[in-house]
Parts: structure tokens; C-alpha cells; sequence
């Protein structure tokens, strides 16, 4: 992701988030910190359709966010842009990955559970509608297909995640 991407990260960050959008500030704070940041878009017919990010103070990594518009649901993109989070954080030498996800997204519990990623704590009320979070982590040295810190492991399943704030 690039500062030029900002503008069009954040119109779909309030599409697909409504009630717990990101402001374009929070981008561009994110963006701001490469030292411990790392934010990709995925892009299909010159439109960007998905963005992730990565927080990482070693030895943790944190998934800011994750998200994949409806249309290009069920192609992948998820996964691939999970797939490259993972890599950035070996690549950063973190021993684990967390995440937050809605309780009412089984479809990304799903991606995040096949990835090697377990609940370890339910944070209550925790976005703004009300639902839980369930607080998700991935151990790197035990992470199915683990990989040396320069390379990134691939579940290989093509599923990716529903448009849903994690």
C-alpha cells in the first residue's frame, strides 16, 4: 500500500465497515511507521478489491485488518494477502501472530483456523455494534508449513475472507 492508495482504502473501509471504519488518518499513521507497519493492497481490473496490514514489535505480530470486497470473494485473495502478513512477520522474526475477528464471521475463524491460528480469549463488546471479538493466535515454529524467516507459508485452499473487520 502506498500513500496514492490511501484515498481508495478508505472509501472501501467505510463500505465494507460502516460502524467501525478506519478514518483516512489512521492510514496514514499506519503508513508513517514502516519500521513496525506493513499494509498491502490487492488490485483487479485497476481497482483495488483487498488490503491488509501488519503490525509487528518483535517477538509479537498484530493483523490490523483484513478485508476483501463481496465481488472478488472465493478467489483466493484472502488467503494470499493472509499468506504474505505471515510471511512479514517471520520475515520480521516474530514467534506469533494475533488477531482480533468479529465472533459473528465464522467464514473468517474458518480462513484464520486453517491457517494454524487458535482462540485464546473472547474480548466482550468489544466493536462498536456490540459483538465479541475472539482473539486469535498463530504460533510461527508451529505454524502448519512453517517456513524460514525470508519466506512465506501457503495453506494453498483459495478461500478467502468475508468483507469483515477483524
Amino acid at each position: 500500500m502506498t500513500l496514492d492508495d490511501v484515498p481508495a482504502v478508505e472509501a472501501l473501509e467505510r463500505r465494507l465497515f460502516p460502524i467501525d471504519a478506519w478514518p483516512l488518518q489512521m492510514f496514514l499513521d499506519e503508513l508513517s511507521q514502516p519500521e513496525t507497519r506493513r499494509y498491502l493492497v490487492a488490485a483487479a481490473g485497476g481497482a483495488i478489491v483487498g488490503y491488509a496490514g501488519l503490525m509487528c514489535i518483535e517477538p509479537i505480530a498484530d493483523v490490523q485488518t483484513i478485508a476483501v470486497v463481496p465481488e472478488y470473494e472465493g478467489r483466493g485473495i484472502g488467503s494470499t494477502l493472509l499468506t504474505e502478513l505471515i510471511g512479514e512477520a517471520r520475515r520480521r522474526w516474530a514467534s506469533e501472530v494475533l488477531l482480533e475477528v468479529r465472533a459473528d464471521n465464522p467464514r473468517a475463524q474458518k480462513l484464520y483456523v486453517r491457517f494454524g491460528f487458535e482462540q485464546i480469549h473472547v474480548r466482550r463488546r468489544y466493536y462498536r455494534d456490540g459483538v465479541d471479538a475472539l482473539i486469535m493466535r498463530l504460533q510461527l515454529a508451529d505454524a502448519p508449513g512453517a517456513a524460514s524467516p525470508g519466506t512465506a507459508a501457503s495453506p494453498g485452499t483459495g478461500e478467502t475472507t468475508e468483507a469483515g473487520k477483524q
